[in-house]
């Protein structure tokens, strides 16, 4: 996956901001002091605000009158945000969180092929089918990582249901840990085979195989996930 990198003084501001609460550096209910914070960071008070009113939105801090800028507990965050979610992601090495988008994808995945299989249009295929073959000339992990993404995310996209096609940022980051894992404890399996049976089930419009065949990918996913977690610890 490419780096994520902030543009600008705000959006520095702003994962710097987070990194904090991620971290535990800020704990809940840690009150920001806004002066040294803009002293530190040689920033402008207003310049601060704007990148708390950021974090305020995500759910992460909050202002109260006589309490001042606080950390909010981590129930209160987006946590479908897609920064949220990146954030998380990136500033620890939590299995549980990867385990909880696994049980997000098995949920929402199998469904969705279902729905795929009845809705996709041409372009749609046309779309998934470019996605399949990129993943079987893949010449190396980053692009086999790639292709897969690109698989996944099309065929949320070919439910052309606006609230799972949403869905996508959680199985696309869920998905990317996963690959970061797997590919880093062992050669990784192909791919294709597993992502062909999909793909053949939603050209045949059966959606019930198509189901089937998400579950089958799904699962192979979850157990190459915790195998390469037993191999790390």
């Amino acid at each position: 996956m490419t780096e994520h990198r902030p543009r600008g003084l705000h959006g520095q501001t702003v994962e710097a901001l987070a990194s904090r609460i991620l971290s535990d550096e800020w704990g809940e209910g840690t009150v920001l002091d806004l002066p040294a914070l803009r002293e530190e960071l040689d920033i402008s008070l207003t310049a601060l605000r704007e990148a708390l009113k950021v974090l305020a939105a995500k759910g992460m801090i909050d202002a109260r009158q006589k309490r001042g800028t606080f950390v909010q507990p981590r129930e209160a965050w987006n946590m479908l945000d897609a920064d949220v979610m990146r954030w998380q992601t990136a500033a620890a090495d939590d299995p549980g969180l990867l385990d909880e988008l696994t049980e997000v994808r098995t949920v929402v995945e199998p469904a969705a092929a279902r729905i795929a299989a009845e809705r996709a249009s041409d372009e749609d295929l046309e779309s998934l089918r470019e996605a399949l073959a990129d993943m079987a000339a893949a010449g190396d992990a980053e692009a086999s990582v790639q292709a897969d993404l690109a698989f996944h995310r099309r065929l949320m996209t070919a439910t052309h249901n606006n609230f799972l096609m949403r869905m996508e940022r959680i199985i696309a980051i869920g998905l990317a840990e996963r690959d970061k894992l797997v590919h880093g404890a062992s050669a990784a399996e192909d791919p294709v085979p597993s992502h062909r049976k999909v793909f053949d089930a939603i050209v045949a419009g059966d959606p019930a195989a198509a189901e089937q065949a998400m579950l089958a990918l799904v699962t192979k996913s979850r157990d190459d996930l915790a195998k390469a977690q037993r191999t790390r610890s």
